[in-house]
This record gives structure tokens, sequence and C-alpha cells, in this order.
């Protein structure tokens, strides 16, 4: 089974409501719902939440939610990789192990199903277990500064001052 689980606790403290917050005239979490459906990519696509309005909701877009996360899993340290565990598990103890899993975050209303199909045609295609968005930094992180103790400024690598910054190697990051 592709199972693609999309987590959406009710707690969010910087934004309250966040995953059901109007967004462009439909609930944030209804993009995310709306492009795992139209990709044709999963067999299965939860919503992961404690929040039984987050529920409701997600199912009226056509989600299923076969249970309400524990509170352990709702809090604001609770990290991705345990409330996907914690599905995956609940799928083992009802006799239905999902042999491909995606996240795909509630608040990623700009996701295509075009881009979620490449990603998984590019994991099948290189045997790679597993996928992630990634974006580029806009500006070169070698170059980086910090601001010490002593409320100086600082170069995290002093040694790439002199380099040209299209000479400097690209980096990424985590695009959530």
């Amino acid at each position: 089974m592709k199972l693609c689980v999309i987590p959406a606790r009710g707690g969010s403290k910087r934004i309250p409501r966040k995953n059901i917050k109007d967004f462009n005239g439909s609930p944030i979490i209804a993009y995310s719902i709306g492009v795992a459906l139209k990709s044709n990519c999963f067999d299965r696509i939860i919503v992961s939440t404690d929040d039984q309005e987050i529920a409701e909701v997600a199912k009226s877009y056509g989600a299923e939610v076969p249970f309400i996360r524990p509170k352990a899993l709702a809090d604001d340290y609770a990290g991705t990789l345990p409330v996907i565990k914690q599905a995956i598990e609940w799928f083992d103890n009802n006799d239905e192990r999902p042999n491909e899993v995606c996240c795909l975050y509630s608040s990623a209303p700009l996701t295509r199903a075009e881009a979620l199909q490449k990603a998984y045609q590019q994991m099948k295609n290189t045997g790679a277990e597993y996928c992630f968005t990634v974006t580029s930094f806009p500006f070169p992180i070698q170059r980086a500064i910090k601001i010490t103790a002593n409320n100086r400024v600082e170069m995290f690598q002093i040694e790439q001052l002199d380099q040209r910054s299209q000479d400097l190697e690209e980096a990424f990051h985590d695009a959530g």
C-alpha cells in the first residue's frame, strides 16, 4: 500500500488553527489533500491530527482520519518522524502495512500533483529509499556570519572570505 500521511496538529502557537484557516477560499489543509488525491500516487491519504475539527474538515475534502493522534505526539516538541512512525504502526496493528509512505505537510498549499508524481518516479528510478523537498539558500552559506559572545561579528568559514561567490558550492535546506 502507498500511504500519504498529512500531519496536522491543532495547537499551533504562531498561527492558531492554521490547518483549517481560509487560504484563497479553502482551508489550507484542503490544498494538500487535493494535490495528494490528484497525483494518483497513493492508495490511502490520511490526516494525522489530535483535533476533531481538523479531522472533520479533512474528511470533508476526501482524506481519511482512521485515528486521532495521541496528545504525546501533538505538543510543540513533537517531531514529524514520530508522527509518521505512529501512523505506520497503526496500519501495522490493523493488518495493512504500507510499503511506501509519503509525508505531505498540511501547510504546503502550493505543492503541485506533478511535483509529487515526479518525485515518486525519481525515487523509484534511482532506487532511493526516500526523498524530500529542498530549496537552495538565496546566498552562499559559506559567507554566513554570527555574533559572538562578546558582541563581535565573525564568519563561520573565514577561509572562504576571498572566494568569489560564484565559485562557492551551492547549498540546500529542507523546504518542508
